[in-house]
């Protein structure tokens, strides 16, 4: 088959590489879309070369392995968690497949990714797609999950006041369903003109541009109050401690963005506010489950996230375009 896979300079390249065989209670899926992911410019410098990235993908069944989980068939119409676990321990039988301790992670880590024509997942963390749900907005069930279970760790509810801090496609998921549960307000934090205009589309009640307002006084003039929850979802250093700074007294701070480096914060002041502070990661079965139902409800939509879609071959150029962006929210690839 034909994949995207990591070159010796750390940029994309198509090449030749083995088709995946489903082992015991796996599927193979011909790839139908695979959205490009913020968390992926940061792990291409980590995985080896040769590697094949994408986490975000839907496909159609074109095998089946040895005692599935489930009743699959070629040709279902399926998205799937991008993770293995071992079924074997409590995470696993909780359906927690990210904390188990032998989890392998699709497209992340130690199995190849869909930035290919074909993937191999777990047939017990593989989702039917609705009927009414097409293969793009399949894609988009993983970034939708991820923000589903930030909110759900943040414990938003009804009548808060919500500060966003970044307008890539995780923080705008984070504000739909911010919105979804009913908070009061529902503003979104982002440098990048585009992303701002496209926040009230997600949810957003209200928009900053940090680079000419501060976040505190600036939320304030837009909710009245500061904000009940601060979610994270930038992952670069300095972010969370300018989140602590803008939080309400005993209020709370998601951190959803992904920084791998130090970070230093003063922890003092979050005591002083007597804030919690969660650090979500990935997403439950259930959440991939939900969202669905929502999307087959008709009751979130997620198309809008995708503004640009490329082939296998333009993936490459995409990729190193999104490292500086201007109008892309959701770059799909269709292999």
């Amino acid at each position: 088959m034909r994949a995207a896979v990591i070159a010796a300079d750390r940029t994309l390249e198509v090449a030749e590489a083995d088709d995946p065989a489903p082992g015991p209670g796996e599927l193979v899926l011909a790839v139908k879309g695979c959205g490009i992911c913020g968390s992926d410019l940061k792990v291409v410098e980590h995985l080896p070369i040769g590697y094949t990235l994408g986490h975000e993908f839907s496909g159609e069944v074109v095998a089946v392995g040895a005692d599935p989980v489930g009743d699959w068939n070629t040709g279902d119409a399926v998205c799937a968690l991008p993770l293995v676990g071992c079924g074997r321990c409590q995470f696993c039988w909780d359906r927690l497949p990210v904390h188990c301790p032998h989890s392998e992670m699709i497209g992340t880590g130690t199995r190849p990714g869909a930035y290919a024509e074909y993937v191999a997942v777990s047939s017990a963390q593989t989702f039917r797609l609705p009927e009414a749900c097409g293969y793009d907005v399949g894609a988009l069930v993983e970034p939708m999950a991820v923000g589903l279970h930030a909110v759900d760790s943040a414990g938003i509810g009804a009548g808060d006041n919500v500060l966003v801090v970044g307008a890539g496609p995780v923080g705008l998921a984070i504000a739909l369903w911010t919105r979804h549960v009913g908070a009061r307000s529902v503003v979104v934090s982002d440098p990048v003109a585009v992303r701002r205009d496209s926040a009230a589309d997600f949810g957003a009640t209200g928009v900053i541009d940090p680079a000419t307002e501060e976040l505190g006084p600036a939320f304030e003039r837009l909710a009245g109050v500061p904000p009940d929850v601060v979610m994270e979802a930038v992952g670069k250093p300095g972010i969370i401690q300018s989140c602590i700074d803008v939080a309400a007294h005993r209020g709370r701070v998601a951190v959803v963005g992904i920084c791998s480096g130090p970070d230093p914060i003063i922890p003092v002041l979050a005591s002083l506010k007597e804030l919690t502070m969660t650090f979500p990661v990935y997403y439950r079965h259930q959440d991939y489950a939900h969202t669905l139902a929502m999307i087959e409800q008709d009751r979130i939509n997620p198309a809008p996230f995708i503004t640009h879609n490329v082939d296998l071959d333009g993936l490459p150029s995409a990729f190193e375009a999104i490292k500086s962006p201007t109008d892309q929210c959701k770059v799909m690839v269709r292999p």
